[in-house]
């Protein structure tokens, strides 16, 4: 097969999709799976006009991802903006269709690539950040999984670890990226919640409510972000933070640890804390440590180093740090806060900006961007905002 051809006609295909009304992210996530199955057929079946092919199976994979992404806020209209607190209510399809797609038949991290993008709604962009892979991979890794359950009978759900993985990605989306998932993710977890005593599904929900109860003070006025050493706390739901204890609580009480727990008993320190000063960082780093034991994540590692500096002074931090990869996401940002504590501004702008080059989403790009050019106009002896 020609790939040069491919790359080729890419933009040209794009365009199509663009004038027929497609929006230009959701038709480049088109044609992206129209190339992985262009990969998968032409070599023994090239079609006569490639172009029309590719503009044909793009424009049908838009019209999918678009019904699929217009049931999923017919959902969400059924639920309110903010998570009320207790159980949830009757479990309806939604909950039942995450178990479906993931099908014993895929392996788990298939299972939660397919179910993000049919029934989460997510772009394969955006799957492909929270997975850490370039994109392509995960477009092929959605469209195997979508050949695998394309002859099977859905009448074997798959397990909860899965469903679980599957709730907390679509959460961290709604929570810090650009679509508002992070209600319907809350609305699920309750009605798994009420279904099983599964401490780790009980972890989840912790997890989530302290976070949420967060969410009116990560944004300024202005709709920058607030780091959580800056927030204004007393924006915070208490109502939240305390259910979310109270959930945390009775399942760490049953002796079965597991990463969701044990990151909702990090967020739990952090929600205790009256002010930024007052944060037990030294309890955090010994969470984190039980994290990374748990499941040895490269995040947590990264997010343990910092917690260190914290605990034990930023040369610690930065020490720890210089043990992980600084391909990993947010490393850069993390060296920079860390190098800042420490008095270095020059390396700290620097790093700031390095890491806004490769910020995920617009509201950290602005963030970073901002910080760096605070250090610059200190060592110049200005000021910035």
């Amino acid at each position: 097969m020609d790939e040069a051809l491919l790359r080729t006609l890419t933009p040209t295909v794009i365009g199509v999709l663009v004038r027929r009304g497609a929006d230009f992210a959701a038709a480049e996530d088109a044609v992206q799976e129209a190339l992985v199955e262009a990969l998968r057929v032409w070599a023994d079946d090239p079609p006569r006009d490639a172009k029309g092919w590719l503009v044909t199976v793009a424009w049908r994979k838009f019209l999918d991802a678009a019904r699929a992404d217009s049931s999923r806020r017919r959902r969400e209209e059924l639920v309110e903006g903010e998570p009320a607190p207790g159980p949830g209510e009757a479990v309806d399809d939604t909950l039942q269709l995450y178990f479906l797609c993931a099908h014993p038949s895929l392996t788990p991290a298939s299972a939660v690539a397919l179910t993000l993008r049919a029934v989460g709604g997510l772009t394969t962009r955006q799957i492909a950040q929270a997975y850490l892979v370039p994109e392509a991979t995960m477009a092929q890794r959605i469209s195997r999984a979508k050949r695998t359950v394309s002859s099977v009978r859905f009448n074997q759900p798959g397990d909860v670890a899965t469903v679980l993985r599957v709730l907390y990605l679509v959460f961290n989306e709604g929570y810090s990226g650009d679509v508002d998932l992070a209600a319907e993710a809350i609305r699920l977890t309750r009605q798994l919640a009420a279904k099983t005593e599964h401490e780790e599904v009980a972890g989840l929900l912790a997890l989530m409510l302290l976070h949420h109860a967060r969410r009116p003070a990560r944004t300024g006025p202005d709709g920058r972000l607030v780091s959580l050493a800056e927030q204004d706390r007393s924006l915070w739901d208490t109502c939240l933070i305390a259910e979310g204890v109270d959930i945390l609580q009775a399942a760490l009480a049953r002796d079965r640890l597991g990463e969701f727990q044990a990151q909702a008993a990090i967020a739990a320190l952090h929600a205790d804390a009256r002010t930024a000063e007052e944060t037990d960082w030294v309890q955090i780093v010994e969470w984190y440590d039980e994290l990374v034991r748990l499941t040895g994540n490269p995040v947590a590692r990264l997010n343990r180093a910092v917690a260190v500096g914290e605990a034990d002074g930023p040369r610690a931090g930065l020490a720890a740090l210089a043990d992980l990869d600084p391909s990993l996401p947010r490393y850069a940002a993390a060296a920079a806060y860390l190098h800042e504590r420490d008095g270095d501004l020059a390396t700290a702008a620097r790093l700031y900006a390095e890491a806004a080059r490769s910020a995920p989403n617009i509201p950290e790009l602005d963030h970073l961007t901002r910080q760096a050019a605070r250090l610059n106009a200190q060592l110049r002896g200005g000021t910035a905002t």
